[in-house]
């Protein structure tokens, strides 16, 4: 176990509130009173899970693509999901090439690729309210088109350059779609290195364009920018990107027409497609130097919902990358505004803030604290945060005291699922984002619950979780007997007990009976099981054994 999450378990033993299991995998432990209660999505290989704070499976849905890498569950139920294809024409970390919508039952109802020699879906996509999907992708320029546009050649390493591209397409038929809108980056470029090619000017009184030759101190691959993150904000209607190489991140209007997205149109207060706010590494419009970089590699920049503790701040993962040491942070932080979505610039500066308004790190050493990739952070509604530690695949839930309340540790990657004992580390057990949906989300109403067993093979090593994590009290002179059983299990007490539930060592409810005192186990198998009793207030939980 890293000492990261030693040191989280250590944070949580000093709770008594917070149950503490001898898990690998799966839930390491459980706050009842301080998790928020909702249900976790993230997709791993071809499987995408939603669980609850048990670990228990609620649904599941099957692709035959691995991760390309974002999911979103829809208010319908469905699941809209990239899917990594394998194409060997471009290639690098995070790509994709298929877009899927499933229904609630696993259904395949859609699909859109986004592959080709030219053209690649990469990392993200967005569910819009109108039913469309944004579509990130990257699209070639030629050696010839990138040296006309202002690259440096000796900047082009892999004599071709990836120009970012976000796509708005109309799902159309069950495999199809229209393009409906479009903006790329290349349309957006100044350089200061030939008067003779391209986007020639002042990259310091620039700051809305992007410097075709910063390279964020890296080598100058065709993979310059590497985005790993597209969000749109419907009441803005504007689009958050990320890019991972510039340690950057930019916020772009969609109001525009494609036509209007490919121009700017009145510089830096303008609309078009240029920048209208960027923030993270001023080094890269020459308005800062290294100390003033904030991010480093950072991922999932997008507006908090209204609603929400912080409504309409950003939060991020800035996963640290390249700095030493190397550690990770959650970001929340305000852009300045003149008005909604008309963000504050002041001439020969760098965009702010300086500071932001919360920050995140590892309360006892902050290098316990690390992902060097992937990763996401996500406001609760009762103002919890839940973090996803990507490389990791482990997944923690802190409360406004920065208190963890809630762990897991995804137990499946590229070698299968591990059985509960396994030690995780090591295993590629990756996870893009992991994002928590409040039960009253409409996606769930009218839908199945019922939790399933959790992911993990042996998970019966350790008492059910949801059976732990009820609230106990003492039923007087309360009495189960005779335990062991062969048949009929009597249970007395002087309260009423409403409702005796029976677990067995997986988790799995499988009888429960109201208004009596006994229940007949004649027809299980030999083994242990669990007891829920409950009265009209709360419960308690008993081991039994059938012989």
């Amino acid at each position: 176990m890293t000492l990261k999450k030693i040191a989280c378990l250590l944070i949580c033993i000093a709770s008594s509130s917070i149950l503490i299991s001898q898990n690998t995998v799966g839930v390491l432990s459980y706050n009842q009173t301080d998790t928020y209660n909702g249900l976790t999505l993230f997709t791993s290989q071809t499987e995408t899970y939603l669980i609850n704070s048990c670990g228990e499976v609620v649904n599941q849905w099957t692709s035959a693509y691995p991760p390309g890498n974002a999911v979103y569950l829809l208010e319908d139920g469905s699941l809209l999901r990239a899917g990594k294809v394998g194409n060997t024409t471009i290639v690098f970390g995070g790509t994709g090439g298929i877009v899927e919508k499933f229904d609630w039952d696993g259904n395949l109802t859609w699909s859109y690729t986004v592959s080709s020699d030219t053209t690649l879906q990469h990392h993200d996509i967005f569910p819009m309210p109108n039913g469309n999907v944004l579509v990130l992708a990257v699209t070639i320029m030629s050696n010839a088109e990138a040296i006309q546009a202002g690259r440096d050649p000796s900047f082009l390493t892999d004599s071709i350059l990836y120009n970012e591209q976000i796509m708005e397409i109309e799902p159309v038929g069950v495999d199809q779609a229209n393009i409906v809108w479009e903006w790329n980056v290349k349309d957006h470029l100044i350089q200061d290195f030939d008067v003779t090619k391209d986007n020639f000017g002042v990259v310091e009184d620039n700051p809305q364009l992007l410097d075709i030759n910063f390279l964020g101190g890296l080598s100058g691959s065709a993979n310059w920018l590497h985005v790993n993150s597209i969000q749109y904000n419907d009441n803005l209607n504007q689009i958050v990107m990320s890019s991972r190489h510039m340690s950057e991140l930019y916020i772009i209007d969609h109001s525009t027409t494609t036509s209007e997205a490919s121009t700017n149109i009145g510089g830096i207060y303008g609309n078009g497609g240029d920048f209208l706010y960027r923030w993270g590494n001023p080094q890269s419009y020459r308005q800062g130097i290294q100390s003033d970089q904030k991010l480093y590699g950072q991922h999932y920049p997008h507006w908090i919902p209204a609603g929400l503790p912080n409504a309409g701040q950003l939060i991020l993962f800035n996963n640290g990358f390249s700095r030493a040491p190397s550690f990770s942070e959650v970001f929340i932080f305000t852009p300045p505004t003149t008005a909604p979505g008309v963000y504050e610039y002041v001439p020969d500066t760098a965009y702010g803030p300086t500071s932001t308004d919360y920050t995140y790190t590892n309360p006892d050493d902050p290098i316990n604290f690390f992902s060097r990739i992937l990763s996401s952070a996500q406001v609760l509604p009762n103002g919890n945060i839940l973090i996803c530690d990507g490389d990791s695949g482990y997944f923690f839930e802190i409360d406004s005291s920065n208190n963890i309340v809630w762990e897991y540790i995804n137990p499946t990657g590229a070698t299968g699922i591990l059985s509960q004992g396994d030690d995780p580390i090591g295993i590629p057990n990756l996870v893009f984002r992991a994002i928590k949906y409040d039960l009253a989300y409409p996606a769930f109403t009218g839908r199945d619950l019922t939790p399933g067993i959790p992911i993990e093979l042996n998970s019966g090593i350790n008492e059910p979780c949801d059976v732990l994590s009820t609230e106990e009290f003492s039923f007087q002179d309360l009495a189960i007997y005779p335990n062991p059983a062969t048949d009929i299990i009597k249970v007395n007490s002087t309260q009423l007990i409403s409702k005796i539930e029976v677990y067995n060592s997986l988790g799995a409810l499988i009888n429960q009976v109201s208004d009596v005192n006994e229940i007949n186990v004649s027809n299980y198998d030999s083994g242990i099981y669990f007891l829920r009793i409950s009265s009209n207030l709360r419960s308690v939980t008993k081991k039994i054994i059938k012989q």
